[in-house]
């Protein structure tokens, strides 16, 4: 159990016991898939983990010029990078520290790909495909939805592939389940399979979530050792994100006002939704209180603020068994993947601390905020 009073508040706090819990559960589908799972940064780059990670897992995935360097110089392997464009300024770099960069189009890999060949780095390139099939239902979300600006669908692929494209990236889940993946793969078999003997990988992308409670780890594993059965050429990569760090970690905040207006209660806490929780504003979707029911039924409810000027940011309405006091802990669950990646500085509102309970008690703080980070991006 974690000692709050540990921490500074507000504060992302993340547990080791459950990250090495998720990390083991990856690890078995590595090793008995015969796949590679890395990490995507995109949902998650803590990077005083990394040495955690580095104990399951080898390799990262990136979409930015940062996100690899982050790869190289901290997680300690180049990526496999993809990007929907690159640009002249910032590829040389993006080469030194990347394994695998993936194109968005034939126009980009033929602008970029002659550096590849004359940079003297060892970088096997792809290209992202679409199979033209995703059951996302948040359009935010879905990279396949109509005038998606995201990869090549097969019409516009010639049967045999220009030379230097060795693999496919394909990404059309978010949050998704193994049976999402198995009709995901017969769009993409259907429309790409032809060209899989052209190739030397494919990347199956993200939104694998493999570590919630209900997700058919077994049926997953099945799936992945048909695919190498059929193509046993081909080296499977899957890139999630959220499965890594889900549910692994908490944002803690304290109440600092409570204001009524029309018969609403709103308990100001110390934390914004906009500033530090914005998927909630995003999605919407309504995060865990810990100890707290949500909705409107109980005999102490309270909408939640942020402590922005944003006129909406506030979220939802809980239920408490006591009446909140001023300076009293508010712990939302499952707050490290996205959210801590996601986070802005929006009028200056202090930001929580970064940390890590430990398997052993101890309370970890990587890095706390103060008004010279704020100054220092306003620059």
């Amino acid at each position: 159990m974690i000692d709050f009073s540990l921490f500074p508040s507000p504060c992302y706090i993340m547990e080791e016991e459950l990250l090495r819990k998720n990390l083991s559960l990856i690890k078995s589908v590595t090793d008995r898939a015969g796949v590679e799972i890395i990490l995507a940064f995109k949902s998650f780059a803590m990077w005083r983990s990394f040495p955690i990670f580095r104990e399951y897992i080898a390799h990262s995935t990136a979409s930015s010029l940062y996100e690899a360097r982050l790869a190289w110089e901290e997680f300690g392997s180049k990526a496999h990078t993809y990007s929907p464009a690159y640009t002249e300024a910032d590829f040389p770099e993006i080469m030194r520290c990347s394994s695998h960069i993936t194109f968005n189009s034939l126009a980009q890999f033929r602008r970029f790909y002659p550096m590849v060949q004359a940079g003297g780095e060892c970088v096997s390139c792809g290209l992202r495909v679409n199979p033209e099939y995703s059951e996302v239902k948040t359009l935010l979300y879905n990279p396949c939805a109509p005038g998606t600006r995201f990869g090549v669908t097969a019409s516009q692929l010639p049967d045999t592939l220009p030379q230097g494209i060795e693999g496919f990236h394909c990404h059309c889940l978010c949050e998704s389940s193994s049976y999402e993946l198995e009709r995901v793969l017969e769009h993409l078999e259907g429309n790409f399979s032809r060209r899989f003997g052209q190739l030397k990988w494919l990347n199956l992308g993200g939104g694998h979530l493999m570590t919630r409670k209900d997700y058919d780890v077994e049926h997953l594993i099945t799936l992945l050792q048909g695919l190498k059965h059929r193509y046993p050429h081909l080296r499977i990569i899957l890139e999630p994100g959220s499965a890594f760090a889900w549910q692994t970690g908490v944002l803690s905040s304290e109440v600092v006002d409570i204001v009524e207006n029309g018969g609403i209660r709103t308990a100001i806490l110390n934390v914004s939704f906009t500033c530090h929780m914005p998927d909630c504003l995003e999605m919407p979707y309504q995060p865990a209180v810990r100890g707290a029911q949500q909705g409107e039924h109980g005999e102490h409810v309270y909408r939640l603020g942020g402590n922005s000027c944003l006129s909406g940011d506030y979220m939802g309405y809980w239920s408490f068994d006591h009446e909140l006091q001023i300076g009293e802990r508010v712990i939302f669950e499952d707050m490290i993947h996205y959210t801590t990646v996601k986070t802005n500085m929006f009028n200056g509102i202090h930001h929580p601390a970064i940390a890590m309970w430990t398997c052993g008690g101890e309370a970890k703080v990587f890095k706390r905020f103060s008004y010279e980070d704020y100054r220092d991006r306003m620059s």
